[in-house]
């Protein structure tokens, strides 16, 4: 007999990360409910994916995908996705917070704050309300669990990037987040772990560019030991692996796809 196929809800799902993670879990097999906040944010000086976007990478990744809309900051919403999920698929397997935004340019105390607070919101806090809703529903699958949680750090969690401190702020509160998650989930069957990119073409990466000033994202390859930018499906086959049997004794463990930009 063999095992159902276990079920995934990613949020950032309409573009960059990710979306290259939608298509690398329903590659490996997964159901995946793909989840975006679908629209811009007042906030923020830059677009932000469109339910056409998300809507397309279901497309693309078949049939074994449902979406759904949610700003991670509303843990209302957040919820209502997860139910959604045990609905369509009966139970959840991995929850993976991906969506991530970026602001600065300036130095901190000159970042207008309601763009500061939409990078803490969603950046951090955005994981904090992912596993507020979806921890539960992990626990919800019966023992033995192969639970997941994931979320997307950034080698600016290790890093002073000047002009890009609120985003460098979450981003290191994100992976003492998992840790402390993973000690949390002790004897449960779920891990919590971290993915921690470098420059990745992504347009987060496109709006660092604008920010610093920069032709394009292709400036910041020359830092990284790699001397290129990291591709979305690199980051996202790690996050697949993560969440995959291979990697059932890692809990805790922030995992650099950043070649080599932390060194």
């Amino acid at each position: 007999m063999t095992d159902p196929p276990r079920v995934a809800l990613v949020t950032g799902a309409a573009r960059g990360i990710g979306a290259a993670t939608v298509a690398a879990l329903t590659a490996a097999g997964w159901r995946v409910m793909a989840v975006d906040r679908c629209g811009d944010d007042p906030a923020l000086p830059y677009p932000l994916g469109r339910r056409a976007d998300l809507e397309k990478v279901a497309a693309d990744a078949g049939p074994n995908v449902a979406i759904a809309e949610a700003d991670t900051r509303d843990v209302t919403a957040l919820a209502a996705a997860v139910a959604d999920t045990e609905r369509t698929w009966g139970g959840l397997d991995a929850a993976l917070a991906v969506a991530g935004v970026i602001a600065g340019g300036v130095p901190a105390w000159e970042v207008p704050a309601a763009q500061e607070q939409a990078v803490l919101d969603i950046d951090l806090g955005g994981v904090l309300n992912l596993a507020r809703v979806a921890v539960p529903a992990l626990l919800r699958r019966p023992e033995p669990r192969h639970g997941r949680f994931l979320a997307v750090a950034s080698a600016a969690a290790t890093r002073g990037l000047p002009m890009l401190a609120a985003y460098c702020a979450a981003k290191a509160g994100v992976t003492g987040f998992v840790r402390a998650l993973a000690v949390e989930l002790r004897g449960t069957g779920i891990t919590a772990n971290a993915v921690s990119p470098g420059s990745t073409a992504t347009p987060i990466l496109d709006e660092s560019a604008r920010l610093y000033g920069l032709p394009s994202a292709g400036s910041f390859a020359p830092q990284q030991p790699l001397e290129r930018l990291l591709d979305p499906a690199e980051v996202a086959a790690v996050l697949a692996f993560l969440a995959g049997d291979g990697a059932s004794g890692m809990t805790g463990a922030i995992v650099p796809v950043d070649g080599g930009l932390a060194l």
